[in-house]
């Protein structure tokens, strides 16, 4: 027991030594917490009368491509007085470039010299585009392959990609993928739908209307076929309908093919058996007037005429072309009136550049007059007449082979010999009674001895003013009225192209 009592007994020496220390440990604590003081007395100091920089708005800014920035500012404070107009500031941002951009703030006073950035980021945030060529869905052959249409490829800030642009084909589609310089991908897809639903093409040699004169062999113009997917279809074609070359008359031949994936089209050919016009047939009646009337309808004359005639009782022809109403070709035709062909446009360049331009011309006031009268016409007159001169400008000799084709395909052409010039002397601004001219030109030039085909137009005012005149001098005189037929005489002009 006294041994470990005499081991936690100190020694005088030990005690004076632990006591010494003690007061060197406070000495020290005291200098620290004394420097301490200082310093913290000195950064308060030094914050107190250092000169500060203050950003306006965010420190770090983010813009999109093409933004425009705004610059903030910023405010500068020292001693508590405002010194913002010491500051100076550098670096420029570039909205049109993507990139990092640093503004910098500086200030000087005395001995400081102190900074502050802003970080302005400008981003390209919008995708690029894909433009297909074509359809986004489209059709091709079940056992063909796709043959790329074309696309392009555009960015607001890389501009062209379409080098760039990725195209995998999966399945029953074709996708389509690029992506810009700032990884901003886009995706489009174009749908293949293998699939055959387009009709074979068949095409007629020559027309869709062909003529056959009469008791001649038939000879088929023959065709061709065309198909979206198969290579050659001609051999394939069902020839149906029958052609009687020892009977006038209208045949209809129908052309019938099908394809590989069950897609069938027709086409019609209609065949005219005609006998030859002989150009001495017809009845000549002397003493009858035959008023006709070329270039109508016209809404604005056309009505006035036919009302005379309808008062009068009179008959008369109309040349007509595509103008004016499908109403009033009805009304001329329903009111007994012989509805005759002046060609659909009128067109010299055009009618009288060749054979088939002229026919085709035909056709297509043929076709309206059988549309809206459902009679067929063979009755024409030639633009400027059989005689005309004009036509050399665009072909030499066209109306030598007009005249004669046209009495191969059983048309009866009408010239005139009276010739009211409504459209011509008296339609000049120098002839103060227009109305009076036509008068005297017709009544003046009309004959008993003769049949007296009068030609005039029904687009002429000063024709409609004339007309009753005419026909009253017509019945007073002891002339008859009719129109033309397929059995007048015609009358027809010396050629001279």
């Amino acid at each position: 027991m006294s041994s470990l009592k005499e081991k936690k007994d100190y020694s005088e020496e030990e005690k004076e030594e632990v006591s010494k220390d003690n007061k060197k440990l406070k000495k020290t604590i005291k200098i620290i917490l004394i420097s301490f003081i200082i310093f913290l007395i000195l950064g308060i100091t030094l914050y107190i009368i250092t000169p500060k920089i203050y950003l306006n708005g965010k420190s770090a800014v983010v813009l999109n491509y093409n933004d425009s920035y705004k610059e903030l500012g910023s405010t500068a404070k020292y001693l508590g007085k405002d010194i913002t107009n010491k500051i100076k500031m550098n670096g420029k941002v570039n909205t049109k470039k993507v990139g990092k951009y640093k503004v910098t703030y500086h200030l000087k006073v005395f001995i400081w010299n102190i900074s502050k950035t802003r970080t302005v980021k400008v981003v390209d945030k919008k995708k690029p585009e894909i433009v297909l060529e074509g359809e986004k869905e489209i059709n091709i052959c079940p056992n063909a392959e796709y043959k790329e249409i074309g696309y392009n490829a555009v960015d607001e800030y890389d501009g062209d990609l379409t080098k760039k642009v990725k195209v995998t084909e999966k399945e029953d589609k074709i996708i389509y993928e690029v992506e810009d310089y700032s990884h901003n991908k886009v995706t489009v897809e174009r749908k293949i739908n293998k699939v055959d639903n387009e009709k074979p093409n068949i095409e007629l040699a020559g027309s869709s209307t062909y003529y056959q004169r009469l008791n001649k062999a038939f000879k088929e113009p023959g065709y061709t076929v065309s198909d979206n997917c198969d290579q050659d279809l001609t051999d394939k074609v069902e020839v149906t309908g029958n052609v009687d070359v020892n009977k006038e008359g209208k045949y209809t031949l129908t052309y019938t093919v099908e394809d590989s994936n069950h897609n069938k089209t027709s086409v019609e050919r209609i065949v005219q058996v005609y006998k030859k016009v002989d150009v001495n047939s017809g009845v000549t009646k002397n003493g009858v007037i035959y008023l006709t009337f070329d270039d109508g309808p016209s809404s604005k004359t056309t009505p006035r005429i036919l009302d005379i005639l309808k008062e009068e009782g009179v008959k008369a022809t109309f040349f007509v072309t595509n103008n004016g109403p499908d109403s009033l070709l009805k009304r001329e035709y329903e009111e007994g009136h012989a509805i005759a062909l002046h060609t659909a446009s009128h067109d010299y360049q055009k009618i009288y550049s060749s054979t088939d331009n002229y026919f085709s011309d035909l056709k297509i006031v043929s076709d309206r007059v059988k549309r809206v009268t459902g009679h067929e016409s063979f009755i024409i007159r030639f633009p400027g007449g059989s005689s005309n001169t004009v036509s050399r400008k665009y072909n030499q000799g066209i109306m030598t082979v007009l005249t004669n084709e046209v009495l191969n395909r059983g048309y009866r052409y009408y010239d005139w010999n009276v010739d009211a010039s409504d459209a011509w002397s008296c339609a000049k601004n120098n002839v103060s009674d227009k109305r009076g001219c036509v008068y005297n030109n017709v009544v003046n030039n009309l004959s008993k001895g003769k049949a007296n085909i009068v030609l005039m137009h029904d687009i002429k005012y000063h024709t409609v003013d004339a007309l009753r005149s005419i026909i009253q001098y017509g019945k007073n005189n002891g002339y008859t009225f009719e129109a033309i037929d397929m059995n007048t005489a015609m009358v027809r002009f010396k050629v001279n192209n």
